[in-house]
């Protein structure tokens, strides 16, 4: 359906409505969203979810510590529009089987292409990109194209350049606009979880305190919003009958897809050993920053090869794998090491090399121990002003910051943030390394 503004531009020329029928809304009633998974092969509902909640178990979606915020006269809303779950990529993002989803419907996203670095690409395989490359679940972006532009039950749309309704030259096409839009998602999810945010900047300028009481998943929802509308606008798309509406016409309840919690209490990293061969030199070039993109979580490290000079010409030395497990993706410089080799990247612990050269690169399906080889550092994939590994982990499809509570540790090597992006440390008993944007003795570490 499409977006239905607030009462007070009531004022305003009215449009006439599309001629285009509107499809009837389904009964969600007695829907039931883990019934069908959209896969190839079944999989049963507990091997998505965590061991901390079974099939049918009462969810509570947490909410951060109240105490952190000063009393407020005019917060923002207090709904909960979805859970964490589903603003990720994560275990119940396997429940949609976009191209069935999609073959019924009279959509306009159907009949898109664009070119996407040199491939043209429909528009359902741009979703699906935008959320494997973001972490963002598929549902969520279409439910927001639906909620916009009316792209996904529409044929006929009065919004072609700009369906997310960000009003920017360089983010015109589909492709900019979703990826404009997971970013900032992924910035308002993030920022709640590392409890780093307490207002909202409105698109005029005016501040919003956040309501205590919602959680990660709504705030990056009220996140989105307040970057592209003033306080009346955005109190309408955060309440029951804004987007939260929409999500519910297209997929049912949000909170029937709950996985609660995405991060299971006492949850450990495998062990992992640097990414790199025994011997060799290489340069912590990269402290914890954004796993994709500056919006997610401060996941990523990166590493320079021994040797080579500063550019991008792919360098000789090898990555290399740094626990046992299954390609589940080798494509456009980005690989992905599932470890604990179910095949999907939504469950479980995942690392992403990135900026891997096509040149040796490991194919996806293949089966790898420690110490196999992944490819070579390039600039393939990305921004990048030079050869280097982006290297960063996933739990669950969520982005694994390196400076939390959960650091990286590889070969006893303890990574750690001093608050400001891209610096940061990896430690080994008494051994101190920095991260530093260049080859220099302070940032040299050997395996």
């Amino acid at each position: 359906m499409f977006k239905i503004m607030p009462l007070i531009i009531a004022a305003l020329v009215l449009l006439s409505a599309c001629a285009a029928p509107i499809e009837e809304a389904p009964n969600w009633d007695d829907y039931d969203p883990f019934a069908e998974i959209g896969l190839q092969a079944s999989i049963p509902l507990t091997t998505l979810l965590p061991p901390t909640r079974s099939a049918g178990m009462p969810i509570s979606t947490p909410t951060p510590n109240i105490a952190r915020f000063a009393p407020a006269a005019d917060q923002g809303s207090g709904f909960k529009i979805i859970p964490d779950s589903e603003l990720i990529n994560g275990p119940a993002s396997l429940l949609l089987d976009m191209d069935k989803y999609l073959k019924n419907k009279n959509s306009y996203l159907n009949s898109y292409q664009q070119e996407v670095d040199g491939v043209l690409l429909s528009g359902p395989e741009i979703v699906s990109l935008v959320a494997n490359n973001y972490s963002v679940n598929p549902r969520i972006l279409l439910a927001l194209l639906e909620y916009q532009s009316g792209w996904v039950t529409q044929s006929v749309v009065d919004e072609i350049d700009y369906p997310m309704r960000y009003y920017k030259e360089w983010y015109a096409g589909l492709y900019r606009q979703l990826t404009w839009s997971a970013n900032e998602l992924n910035r308002g999810y993030y920022l709640w979880r590392a409890n780093a945010v307490t207002e909202w900047d409105l698109v005029d300028g005016s501040l919003l305190p956040i309501n205590p009481n919602i959680n990660a998943g709504t705030a990056a929802l009220q996140n989105y919003f307040a970057l592209l509308y003033t306080r009346d606008v955005w109190e309408y798309d955060v309440s029951e009958e804004g987007f939260f509406a929409t999500f519910e016409s297209l997929f049912g309840y949000p909170f029937d897809y709950a996985i609660d919690p995405v991060l299971p209490a006492g949850l450990t990293q495998p062990q992992l050993t640097l990414p790199f061969a025994y011997g060799e030199t290489w340069s912590f070039t990269g402290g914890p920053h954004g796993g994709w993109d500056a919006g997610s979580g401060w996941a990523a490290l990166d590493f320079a090869a021994p040797g080579e000079p500063l550019g991008c010409a792919p360098a000789d030395a090898w990555v290399l794998a740094s626990a046992p497990g299954v390609i589940v993706r080798s494509d456009n410089g980005a690989v992905v090491l599932d470890l604990d080799g179910d095949g999907f990247a939504e469950t479980g612990w995942t690392l992403l090399y990135m900026h891997m050269g096509s040149d040796g690169r490991v194919q996806s399906g293949s089966k790898l121990n420690t110490d196999d080889r992944i490819g070579h550092p390039s600039c393939e994939g990305g921004l990048s002003n030079a050869a280097h590994l982006h290297f960063a982990r996933r739990y669950n499809g969520e982005w694994i910051p390196a400076d939390g509570y959960l650091p990286f540790i590889m070969d006893g090597w303890v990574s750690s943030g001093d608050g400001a992006v891209y610096d940061g440390f990896l430690t080994r008993g008494e051994q101190r390394i920095e991260a530093w944007d260049g080859q220099n003795a302070i940032n040299e570490i050997t395996r």
